[in-house]
């Protein structure tokens, strides 16, 4: 179970491979997740030659072990789609977490968000009445991806496909129950951090997802 992927422009590359029966389809449109997703999705949307857009989606990560998320949020035509994950929730506050903190998070993530939306091109991207490709570069627990299949859902997409150079058993369960198919190239048994699967995998700053979307 070693590095599968050189980079996230590889993993697009390789993804496009694998989603061939869209390309240059007039009623299709690649959204990568910011950030991360959109470097891969740039590779796919110009391997397949798709328009390119975005969603904004933010983790709600617990206090303490951010990486783990209890929820996630995702920006649809100005209005914020929320999902929580309400079983995990409920341990969370039981293992003495406080409502405030939790608060704290999901006020900082709703701020990004709109911070966000006022400086990434193709955020508003029109879907309704299309196929949306959702790429990310990871599906690690599926909540952010969950949140933008609602966000696009919501957008009227005719039809959605989540996908992802790598992911975890479990994130494409949880997705296959939501999207009209799920495309994941490597499904490793005991899933490890995202990144651990790319040899390269530099955080991606607002000027760098800018650029791809611009593009």
């Amino acid at each position: 179970m070693g590095t599968r992927f050189e980079d996230r422009t590889e993993g697009g590359q390789r993804l496009a491979a694998a989603l061939a029966q869209f390309r240059e389809r007039p009623d299709t449109v690649v959204l990568g997740l910011a950030r991360g997703g959109i470097a891969v999705a740039a590779a796919a949307a110009t391997a397949l030659g798709l328009p390119l857009g975005t969603v904004l989606v933010r983790k709600l990560g617990i206090p303490g072990h951010e990486e783990t998320a209890y929820g996630a949020l995702a920006l649809a035509r100005g209005r914020t789609v929320r999902l929580i994950n309400k079983p995990l929730l409920e341990r969370v506050l039981e293992h003495g977490v406080s409502r405030e903190s939790l608060n704290a998070v999901e006020d900082r993530e709703r701020a990004e968000l709109l911070r966000r939306a006022g400086l990434y091109p193709g955020a508003g991207m029109d879907v309704a009445d299309k196929t949306v490709l959702l790429v990310d570069d990871g599906l690690a627990t599926g909540a952010t991806m969950r949140a933008a299949v609602e966000a696009v859902r919501e957008g009227g997409a005719a039809a959605v496909i989540a996908a992802a150079p790598v992911g975890s058993v479990d994130a494409q369960a949880l997705l296959e129950r939501v999207c009209d198919a799920v495309v994941c190239l490597h499904l490793p048994g005991k899933f490890r951090a995202v990144g651990s699967h790319y040899r390269r995998f530099p955080q991606l700053s607002d000027d760098d997802a800018v650029r791809l979307l611009a593009q």
